[in-house]
């Protein structure tokens, strides 16, 4: 409990916007189950970084993908942006390339851990047949610095950034207000 309650002061949006995208999250994967990956022709997951939403995975076609994203953006409540990045192809990923993905996330994030004067809690990583998505509240510096490490992590063929960007004023504002409070 006081780990969470740590990373949610830590975490640059609001209370509110972390609720409202776990909100998103849970109730976008019941849409998604309903529409795609029930039905065996896909395996889309989503993740949601106040209000910005990620699609990723794999489709059995062009039709599956394009079907996800509308059902997600005519049935899920408060989202800003669909980042739809779901691939097409014959089949889902297996066990071994999953296991690659989340090998993949832990050594991007321990790296943005250990970076000086960058608050990894900021970013969020999701990895996805090893192209990681970076998704969070930074400065362009941070974003830039955050991408630069990502792609130096081996086994990554791909970085793309979905970071919503802050002023270094609006940044100031934000851990001035000591509660995490984001736009």
């Amino acid at each position: 409990g006081a780990a969470v309650g740590t990373m949610a002061v830590l975490d640059r949006r609001s209370l509110g916007a972390q609720t409202e995208d776990q909100s998103i999250e849970l109730h976008g994967l019941r849409v998604l189950n309903e529409a795609v990956n029930n039905r065996n022709v896909g395996s889309i997951s989503i993740t949601s970084f106040n209000r910005r939403v990620l699609l990723s995975g794999q489709a059995d076609s062009e039709q599956t993908r394009q079907l996800a994203e509308e059902e997600v953006r005519q049935r899920v409540p408060n989202i800003k942006d669909i980042y739809n990045e779901v691939e097409v192809a014959p089949a889902p990923a297996g066990f071994a390339a999953r296991t690659k993905d989340t090998t993949l996330t832990a050594r991007v994030k321990t790296n943005l851990v250990r970076e000086r004067n960058l608050s990894a809690n900021a970013i969020k990583v999701v990895t996805e047949q090893s192209t990681v998505y970076l998704m969070g509240l930074v400065t362009r510096d941070e974003g830039e610095r955050a991408a630069y490490i990502a792609s130096q992590v081996s086994g990554v063929s791909r970085v793309v950034t979905l970071f919503e960007y802050i002023t270094e004023d609006e940044l100031k504002r934000i851990q001035g207000a000591g509660s995490g409070a984001g736009k």
